[in-house]
């Protein structure tokens, strides 16, 4: 007879293996982290003996629920911002939070706490995405749950790093500390595309492609994220992502609401597994992915909860609940995504999604014993008809709750035992927890009452070009432009004329709001076309690099769907501006660079020169810094203009004036 450490005997034994094997009468022999036998009870006791033998009788023996898609140090963050859009939620509330209070003790503790909350309802697997991703491997080691690991990595700031250079050493950093550990799987996560520049998602690509680790990545969440890529990049997410090598590697792309037939096709293709995020998805009004279609086309689909501050919490029996009704009513057909198939999802095929499915995901010989033993024998589980096979799926789907979960197990170390937690001291990081929502409460009580938040609530903001190097000076001599645009090492690309009309709203700390409309101008002076925006700009420049040229930070930027009296009524700065110049613009591309030349003159207030203002968009402080020797080279090499002439302020600060006031 052989020898192993433990055996559950008596449960109803669901597999979730390629041939969905049960046994009501089922055992499973475990030695070690690993699985050696399957089957009935009878034949198991038969053949293995081992010192600790548990009776499962009047449970379900199942593989251990994957969460494919969560963020688990947002669980601190719970209930800080709901029923909002998106756009506002994320970026009004918790981008400016994670700003102030994510730090390493932060991410830590918010991921023992939703450790903690993934075993309760009997999670043994998840796959994750944050900021200083090496504290939640840290805690899943420590606790013991298995877990996809990804770094994430943003083209702006982040609270790990100033820029995505510093990301990317950090993401690599990590990954050697990681690779090749019993649970914690790392991986390299660019957050969404976008929120990524091409350049970022190649080097995410060339990464994972050096250490082979997954890539976890959000793709489509919104209609209007995909509206803007067609717009920029002219093509839909997935193509682009797919372009930048994102796919090439083992992919884990969240969400997916909004993608067609060929992009499902394109996912299958290449073997990248999908997170369906019910309840985030319906929360945040994301809508309702294809999950039918993409199962049909042969991708695998998982089920996440997504992080707790979208969806309030981590409980997977509620996901699989949901996937299996929202399916029903997106085809209006009730026999959509079966209960055996939902369960399916949580299971084997989240494994195989986020790429763990060699080791998890299913009772098979060989796969590590992640399991947990669920009891049926409950009031909102009474009764259980047998007549049909599949029925056992239907209760745990339909009836079971997260509370019924009994024991958990990961690798073969029992993480709960009769609903008690045996790897987590809980009470004093529930008492933690507290301390810090007493903090952010205080700070988002002083935020919503600022000017972002009130920005946030009236326009559908983008984080575009979150930095822009830039460089102002006295320019009396316009004809002396053709110098640099008749220069071999400079290729115009469009030239434009505006008149335009710029009202500033300054408020007390010094930040302000400019609405901005563009009236685009014809050979003959005539207005062709008219564009408005808003733009929020924080006081203080990022850095300056040579004398004058600033590295300066727009850190939202929307178009103006409202009339200027609603802005003058809504925003009441403490102060108003108005400033009315024509402007002339050459997009060049210099030494193969774009940047922006303006040449401006003031019709309001009246300015005693006309000014040339050189710019681009920038990403990182290394190539902030390449464009600023190049804007410096353009200015003194070619234009010959005297370093004493540029200047260090902006426009509303140079024009001066009276304050504009509303009528």
């Amino acid at each position: 007879m052989q020898k192993v450490d433990r055996l559950l005997i008596k449960g109803y034994v669901l597999t979730m293996n390629d041939g969905m094997d049960t046994y009501s009468d089922g055992a499973v022999a475990i030695k070690g982290a690993e699985i050696v036998a399957v089957g009935p009870t009878a034949e198991i006791v038969a053949n293995f003996e081992a010192p600790e033998v548990v009776d499962c009788s009047g449970q379900v023996i199942m593989p251990g629920l994957v969460n494919a898609h969560t963020h688990l140090s947002m669980t601190l963050m719970r209930g800080l911002a709901d029923d909002l859009r998106l756009d506002v939620w994320l970026m009004g509330y918790i981008m400016p939070a994670e700003k102030i209070y994510v730090n390493e003790e932060f991410v830590y503790l918010g991921a023992k706490l939703a450790l903690a909350e993934l075993i309760l309802s009997g999670t043994t697997c998840f796959a994750d995405m944050y900021y200083f991703e090496s504290e939640v491997a840290r805690a899943a080691a420590e606790v013991g749950v298995r877990g996809l690991c990804g770094q994430t990595i943003l083209k702006f700031p982040s609270p790990d790093a100033e820029s995505y250079e510093d990301s990317l050493a950090y993401t690599e950093k990590f990954i050697q500390q990681w690779k090749g550990h019993s649970l914690v799987v790392p991986s390299v996560a660019p957050h969404a595309p976008y929120t990524s520049t091409d350049e970022l998602l190649q080097l995410c690509a060339d990464l994972a492609h050096k250490y082979d680790v997954p890539v976890i990545i959000h793709v489509a969440e919104t209609k209007q994220e995909v509206e803007d890529s067609r717009n920029e990049f002219g093509m839909p997410v997935v193509p682009r992502i797919k372009k930048m090598g994102i796919l090439d590697h083992k992919c884990l792309c969240a969400h997916c609401v909004h993608i067609d037939s060929g992009e499902i096709r394109t996912l299958r293709n290449h073997n990248a597994g999908v997170s369906h995020n019910p309840t985030s998805n319906l929360k945040l009004a994301s809508g309702i992915a294809p999950v039918k279609t993409m199962l049909d086309q042969g991708v695998n689909v998982g089920i996440g909860t997504d992080g707790t501050a979208s969806n309030n919490d981590l409980d997977m029996f509620t996901e699989i609940h949901l996937a299996a009704l929202l399916a029903k009513v997106a085809t209006n057909d009730p026999t959509t995504l079966p209960a055996k198939e939902a369960l399916l999802m949580a299971t084997r095929l989240g494994a195989q999604a986020c790429h763990v499915g060699d080791i998890t995901g299913s009772l098979e010989v060989g796969k590590r014993a992640d399991i947990i033993m669920v009891n049926q024998k409950t009031l909102h589980n009474t009764p259980f008809f047998t007549h049909d096979p599949d029925g056992i799926y239907g209760q745990l789907v339909y009836s079971t709750k997260s509370t019924d979960v009994a024991h958990v197990m990961c690798n073969g170390v029992w993480l709960m035992r009769d609903r008690q937690l045996l790897t987590i001291d809980l009470q004093p990081i529930l008492e933690q927890a507290q301390v810090i929502a007493v903090q952010i409460d205080k700070y988002i009580r002083e935020y919503s009452g600022n000017i972002m938040s009130k920005l946030l609530s009236i326009a559908s903001f983008q984080r575009q070009e979150s930095f822009e190097i830039q460089l102002k000076t006295r320019f009396d001599h316009p004809e002396m432009l053709q110098r640099l645009l008749e220069h071999p090492d400079v290729q115009i690309v469009k030239e434009t004329r505006y008149r335009q009309y710029d009202t500033y709203f300054l408020f007390n700390d010094g930040s302000r709001v400019r609405y901005r409309e563009d009236d685009t101008l014809d050979e003959a002076n005539e207005v062709t076309g008219v564009r408005t925006r808003l733009t929020y700009t924080s006081p203080t420049k990022e850095r300056e690099f040579d004398r004058a040229v600033l590295l300066s930070h727009s850190q939202f930027y929307a178009p103006a769907d409202r009339p200027l009296r609603f802005y003058h009524e809504y925003f009441r700065g403490a102060e108003e501006r108005e400033i009315t110049k024509e402007r002339r613009r050459w997009s060049i591309l210099y030494k193969g660079v774009q940047f922006y030349v303006n040449l401006d003159n003031f019709l309001k207030p009246k300015a005693d020169h006309t000014y040339l203002e050189i710019k681009s968009r920038t990403w990182s402080m290394r190539d902030a810094e390449y464009k600023a020797s190049l804007i410096a080279e353009m200015l003194s090499e070619i234009l010959q203009v005297a370093a004493d002439e540029r200047v260090a302020m902006d426009y509303v600060e140079l024009a001066g004036g009276p304050v504009a006031v509303p009528n």
